[in-house]
C-alpha cells in the first residue's frame, strides 16, 4: 500500500468517526457536575474537554511517528504494528475532535497541557514534547533518518514511552471525565495501549534491545 493511500484511509476513518460520534453522544447519558454548562454539556475547562484536546495532540504525534517508521523498514511485523497504531489513533483523534465540535468548544486552550488533571504547573515540555511520553522534535527528526533494525528499535522505544504517557492521561479521564462514552473510550485506550507496551517489549527483546 502506498503511503498516500494509507494516509487517505486514516484521514477518511477519522472523518467518519467524527461524523458518527454525534449520535453516540446524544444517545448516552448527559454529563453532570461542576464541569458541565447549564445546557448539560462539558464546559471548556472540564476534564472532558481537556482530555479531548490534549489526547488529540498526543495521538497526532503517534500517527506521525508510525508513518515515519513504516517508510524506514521492510519488516512486516513492525509495519503492521505501525499501521494498527496509526489507524486506531487517527480514528480516536477524529472522535475527540468531533466531540469538541459537538460541544461547541475550541480545539485549542490557553491553559497549560493537562491542567484538567492537576498537572498544569508541570515544567513546560522540551523541544516539542508538550506532554509526558511525547518525543522531542530532535528524536522525531532522528527517527526519520534511520533505516531497518535501527529505525525499528528507535520507534519501539519512542512508542513505548509515548504509550505510557498516554495511558497515564487516559486513566486521568477514566477518573475525572463526566461523559460516559468518553470514559469508555479512555478505558479502552488504557487496555489496548498496555497490551501494545507488552508486545513492543517482546519486539525489542527479539532485536536484542532494551526498552
Amino acid at each position: 500500500m502506498k503511503r498516500s493511500d494509507w494516509l487517505t484511509g486514516a484521514v477518511l476513518g477519522a472523518v467518519l468517526a467524527a461524523g458518527g460520534i454525534t449520535a453516540a453522544v446524544a444517545a448516552d447519558d448527559e454529563p453532570s457536575g461542576s464541569g458541565s454548562r447549564a445546557d448539560g454539556v462539558p464546559s471548556s475547562t472540564s476534564a472532558d474537554a481537556g482530555f479531548a484536546r490534549d489526547m488529540s495532540v498526543h495521538h497526532q504525534q503517534a500517527v506521525e511517528m508510525s508513518y515515519i517508521v513504516r517508510d524506514r523498514t521492510k519488516n512486516e511485523e513492525i509495519r503492521r504494528l505501525a499501521y494498527d497504531i496509526a489507524q486506531t489513533q487517527a480514528n480516536q483523534r477524529g472522535m475527540m475532535l468531533g466531540w469538541l465540535d459537538l460541544w461547541e468548544l475550541p480545539k485549542v486552550s490557553e491553559d497549560a497541557p493537562m491542567k484538567w488533571m492537576g498537572m498544569g504547573d508541570a515544567p513546560a515540555g522540551d523541544d516539542g514534547a508538550l506532554m509526558p511520553g511525547m518525543a522531542t522534535n530532535a528524536q522525531m527528526k532522528r527517527l526519520g533518518k534511520l533505516n531497518g533494525r535501527k529505525a525499528e528499535i528507535s520507534y519501539l522505544r519512542l512508542m513505548t514511552a509515548h504509550h505510557k504517557g498516554g495511558i497515564h492521561m487516559a486513566q486521568g479521564c477514566v477518573e475525572r471525565c463526566a461523559v460516559p462514552v468518553e470514559r469508555r473510550l479512555a478505558q479502552g485506550m488504557v487496555e489496548s495501549q498496555e497490551s501494545e507496551v507488552k508486545l513492543m517489549a517482546d519486539l525489542l527483546k527479539a532485536r536484542g534491545a532494551k526498552p
